[in-house]
């Protein structure tokens, strides 16, 4: 904890000097909310956290997240406070172009920022899946006498974060799994961007995360800064659940005119507000300066330091008792692959290749994860209550269980629940901690619910792997609430997110092994529920590229060169295959491209894509989705379905929509030649 000769008035002052200053510099942020939570700041990072500014990627540091993000210069002054390398003139570029402040936190950006935050709710999700990462590694690795996983996850939040949605599906899971290093911190100050929530939020919190099996502390004043230390403590002592201390706070605390409203949210406070701040907090300093005393009461450097030299010192006594589990340990945490793991993937996909069995893409993932999650023991899986559909289950990631006491049963598959926005959010949180690559599975309709934490694993470039299942109208009699039309060019517009709609079992174990080999971005399955034809294939390097030539006209006995091209994904490349045969009885070349990653193909070379797709051929693109996506591609026509579906078993839909050869075939004539009429 704090030294008893700080003073944890001068620490949360030097908190909001620092913040409204950055704000009217800037003039854009949110000052209210860092004003308000600064004594709850100084009573966590005042000693109790567990950091060490010198190494923010320190193993078992404890996490912090900030899920309430638009207090980012929080967390900016916290960091530049205890000694991160966070110069002072960053904080006077506050949401400036290249600073490393921007106007919400970005994890790989500013030294000790854990993930990125803003979106409400979030946050807290990702903080959830950290503990839950921290128990598993700790259940795994740890031995008696050697705690190397050891540390706790805190995360402040708002209002804003317990209205929207996720936090409920995040905070029960996190009660399910009895996370007894996780504490929340509500800053309970009643206000938000449209003035005070009374009359929207009239959650009982504390009843409701009871309900969820939290252990709740509070109501506590806010700003007794013992109060919250003792808070702090209380929850140290909650081994089999998480915690949520309640600290009801005043929103821009210090300004005289501005404390307690809505206007202290989102703007800054003004010259003349800050001026009469400055003399009611008897603050004469001049903006951005602090005085000694103040950076001499923050400064965790060396207790940081000290804290890591203890790690240190076991880490080393683990290493030498158990070396082949600490390589293990430090590989996991490096996110890196074993060795033999590219020997693996070679074999997964000859064997797949040579197996060539009619299958549904959906159980070849399964078949492909059934080696992975041999080969990968930091694969962990789950499913949003879909595991029979999705196939996400392997014989070596039995259901993840905890005991009363808490302690995990070593299963490494998830029951999330129906929670689809809830567990992408967690498995952001998993990949964010390190040591598990996450991956979780629904049906590929549902990913709208996903959507946003999805493109928060691409902001973040982190590796988490979705597997969308029943991935078109192929999914049949359940109807159009079900049936995927939009959602495969929905997902390939999320910048850096890998989409991937393989044919067949090669496919389909190339899918997934370019998704756990990007380290550096997410990726998204998108799975058949009917069974679909192998395609064979002259070679098998070109599926990793994204597209590749899949069977020229001399594969079906034309001997010409070939005259067009049909591009295709999924269940549509066996109906490619098949018009390309039926047009070359009617003497007519085409070649057909399978093109499972069209957001991979986007980044090969021009040689490549031209050697693929060669300018001179007129391109005819075939996908049960709509259409607008392949226009990119130069295509003279396009084969899709720019409606909503129907209910009605599979084939039928295929035959309605005409997804059929003879549609297909007659498509490509009318592009070849205009004036040829349908027979």
């Amino acid at each position: 904890m704090s030294s008893p000769h700080t003073d944890p008035s001068l620490m949360a002052n030097a908190i909001r000097a620092l913040a409204m200053d950055a704000v009217q510099q800037a003039n854009s942020g949110h000052p209210g909310a860092p004003m308000g939570m600064a004594e709850m700041a100084v009573a966590l990072w005042g000693g109790a956290l567990k950091h060490n500014p010198a190494d923010p990627h320190w193993a078992d540091r404890d996490r912090f997240v900030l899920s309430n993000g638009h207090a980012s210069m929080l967390l900016y002054a916290l960091l530049h406070l205890t000694g991160y390398d966070l110069a002072v003139s960053e904080l006077r570029h506050f949401r400036q172009l290249h600073s490393k402040t921007p106007g919400h936190p970005e994890v790989d950006l500013t030294p000790g920022v854990e993930t990125t935050t803003g979106p409400l709710g979030q946050g807290l999700a990702n903080a959830v899946g950290m503990a839950l990462a921290e128990k598993l590694l700790a259940a795994e690795f740890n031995r008696p006498g050697h705690a190397i996983v050891d540390h706790r996850t805190w995360v402040f939040m708002g209002d804003g974060c317990l209205m929207e949605g996720i936090s409920h599906e995040a905070c029960a899971l996190a009660g399910a799994w009895k996370l007894g290093k996780l504490v929340a911190f509500y800053d309970d100050n009643g206000i938000s961007i449209d003035g005070p929530v009374k009359p929207w939020y009239v959650d009982e919190v504390g009843l409701r995360f009871a309900g969820y099996g939290w252990d709740v502390i509070g109501p506590l004043d806010g700003h007794d800064v013992a109060a919250v230390q003792a808070a702090i403590a209380q929850a140290r002592g909650s081994a089999a659940k998480p915690t949520l201390i309640i600290c009801q706070t005043t929103i821009g605390r210090g300004s005289p005119n501005r404390a307690g409203s809505a206007k202290a949210h989102g703007e800054a406070l003004g010259a003349e507000e800050i001026a009469l701040t400055r003399a009611a907090l008897a603050w004469p300093h001049e903006p951005f300066v602090l005085p000694e005393a103040a950076y001499a009461a923050w400064d965790a450097r060396e207790a940081g330091a000290a804290a890591q030299a203890r790690w240190a010192e076991a880490w080393a006594a683990y290493k030498a008792e158990h070396p082949a589990l600490a390589a293990e340990f430090a590989r996991r945490m490096a996110g890196e692959l074993p060795a033999d793991f590219a020997a693996t993937a070679v074999a997964a996909i000859e064997d797949a290749d040579q197996k060539a069995e009619t299958v549904a893409t959906r159980k070849a993932s399964q078949n492909t994860l059934e080696r992975y999650t041999r080969a990968l023991p930091e694969l962990l899986g789950g499913s949003a209550d879909l595991t029979g559909s999705n196939l996400t289950n392997t014989s070596s990631t039995p259901p993840l269980r905890f005991g009363a006491d808490g302690a995990p049963n070593g299963g490494r598959h998830i029951n999330y629940g129906v929670r689809e926005f809830g567990m992408a959010a967690v498995m952001n949180g998993i990949a964010l901690h390190g040591g598990y690559i996450p991956y979780g599975g629904t049906f590929l309709t549902f990913s709208d619910y996903s959507r946003n934490a999805i493109r928060m694993a691409a902001l973040m470039r982190r590796r988490v792997i979705h597997v969308f299942t029943h991935d078109s109208i192929g999914l049949g009699e359940d109807g159009p609430t079900h049936q995927s039309v939009e959602h495969a060019a929905s997902l390939r517009l999320i910048p850096n997110l890998d989409v991937w709609r393989p044919a067949d079992g090669a496919e389909t174990a190339v899918a997934w092994t370019m998704a756990l080999g990007n380290a550096g971005r997410p990726s998204a399955l998108l799975l058949s529920r009917q069974n679909l034809p192998y395609g064979p294939k002259p070679a098998l390097d070109g599926i990793a590229k994204g597209a590749y030539v899949l069977a020229e006209p001399a594969e079906v006995g034309l001997k010409k060169r070939a005259q067009a091209v049909i591009i295709a994904t999924g269940s549509e490349v066996h109906l490619a295959l098949q018009a390309q045969t039926e047009l070359a009885r009617r003497g007519i070349a085409v070649r057909v491209v399978s093109m499972p990653s069209t957001t991979v193909f986007d980044r090969q070379d021009t040689a490549y894509k031209t050697a693929v797709l060669p300018p001179r051929l007129p391109r005819i693109a075939v996908e049960a989705g709509v259409t607008d996506g392949w226009w990119k591609y130069g295509c003279a026509a396009v084969v899709g379905i720019d409606r909503y579906g129907e209910s009605a078993p599979a084939p039928a839909l295929f035959r309605h929509f005409h997804f059929t050869v003879d549609n297909l075939v007659d498509t490509v004539r009318q592009v070849l030649s205009p004036t040829t009429r349908k027979e």
